[in-house]
């Protein structure tokens, strides 16, 4: 997840090349032979940038199941930092991204200078960034939920990592956050440290609550982990329009996000079958958490969380199809 504002595989870049000269395929049904969905327009090859958080993996999981099974594509998943995804519209390495979060500085770049990307529409999910502690601690020390008093605790939160300041964990570096300039602009005797992964700072979170540890730390939904550890959020200075404008001085709450879905402009103007499955794609944040948890928890493949998602959701995944 990343945001403009402050948000988030990295892995080897492939290095095919879309070259498409296609036509929509209409008409596909749910289970229906693959060959024959892709009957009335070759799909080929549909590269898809896969970021790293589990739910994107969870969307990347369906989208290629569909797109594989429903439209006879040839999904090419690709590891890739967010903003990396964007470069890969340019050298067309990247047909889609399928969860953004903001980045109006690469939607002005890609999509109103460069040209090179075009807005897909919402995902339907719903993102929300923000500061979380675990629950005992929530309930030990109630006031500890207002920002305004982080300072009178900081002390119990120091680690050797961040000396003799509070830490305040953030996730993988790739994450842009703004909890740097924050800690700084708020006054706070806090120290940003990266758990450097998703899994570490879910892993984090967990042990606290089962150990009654000292932990605060930057954290979002959509998130299957809240069904597990219900984190509570720490209240900051509320945000309102423009309040971020300014990375360095950022002093206010992360914005609250409808994601959307971001695809190469070569990508849109190929009649790939797959585009109007991207086009079409959306669901909720309960359907990316089942999805996500049968990735992170039940340890099924990301292929067969999606095939088990779509087997039971015929009427969600045929809407896409039409």
């Amino acid at each position: 997840m990343t945001v403009q504002t402050g948000q988030w595989r990295t892995g080897a870049a492939g290095m095919a090349v879309l070259g498409l000269t296609l036509t929509a395929c209409g008409g596909a049904k749910v289970g229906g032979d693959s060959a024959d969905a892709g009957s009335s327009g070759k799909c080929g090859t549909f590269n898809l940038a896969v970021n790293p958080w589990v739910g994107y993996e969870a969307d990347a999981a369906v989208v290629a199941y569909v797109a594989e099974h429903e439209l006879g594509c040839t999904v090419e998943e690709k590891d890739l930092k967010a903003e990396i995804s964007w470069q890969g519209f340019d050298t067309g390495e990247v047909d889609a991204i399928l969860e953004n979060w903001g980045h109006e500085d690469l939607k002005k770049k890609y999509i109103t200078q460069q040209k090179s990307a075009v807005n897909l529409g919402q995902t339907g999910n719903k993102g929300i960034i923000g500061w979380y502690i675990p629950p005992w601690l929530a309930k030990a020390h109630p006031d500890i939920t207002n920002w305004k008093n982080l300072n009178k605790y900081a002390s119990n939160f120091k680690t050797s990592e961040s000396g003799s300041k509070g830490q305040f964990l953030d996730g993988d570096p790739s994450y842009q956050t703004n909890d740097e300039a924050l800690m700084k602009n708020l006054k706070l005797d806090f120290k940003v440290v990266y758990a450097g992964s998703e899994t570490a700072l879910i892993q984090a979170f967990r042990s606290a609550e089962k150990n009654k540890e000292w932990v605060i730390g930057y954290f979002y939904e959509p998130q299957w982990f809240f069904a597990e550890v219900p984190l509570v959020k720490v209240e900051l200075p509320k945000y309102t329009e423009g309040c971020n404008a300014d990375a360095a001085k950022v002093a206010c709450d992360y914005p609250a996000f409808s994601l959307d879905k971001i695809v190469s402009t070569k990508f849109a103007e190929s009649g790939s079958p797959a585009y109007d499955l991207v086009k079409n794609f959306n669901w909720t944040n309960d359907d990316q958490n089942v999805v996500a948890k049968y990735i992170a928890v039940d340890k099924m493949s990301p292929e067969a969380a999606a095939k088990k998602w779509v087997e039971a959701n015929p009427d969600k995944v045929g809407a896409w199809l039409r």
